[in-house]
């Protein structure tokens, strides 16, 4: 599956942040302002699956190829896949 820009550059925003929150604890700063900066990776990381399962779900059902059947289990496979990860 090829992945495009927005969501690499959306990774690679994730992984500053954590690494500002390591910062962030090194500095001692106080446990909300942690755990606020941790909830936002979180919300991002559950942006970030829905977006990538998304775009492979639109991709198994544009194509002509496929059965009904197949349909179905890319279908299931993307709520699979969404169900993991929450």
């Amino acid at each position: 599956m090829l992945y495009n820009k927005e969501i690499v550059n959306r990774l690679k925003k994730m992984e500053g942040q954590i690494r500002g929150i390591s910062k962030m604890m090194e500095a001692e700063k106080p446990c909300a302002d942690v755990v606020n900066q941790l909830s936002s990776i979180r919300s991002s990381t559950g942006r970030a699956i829905a977006y990538i399962v998304a775009n492979d779900l639109q991709n198994s059902l544009t194509n002509d190829k496929n059965s009904i059947k197949e349909d179905y289990s890319a279908v299931d496979e993307a709520v699979y896949m969404l169900v993991k990860s929450s």
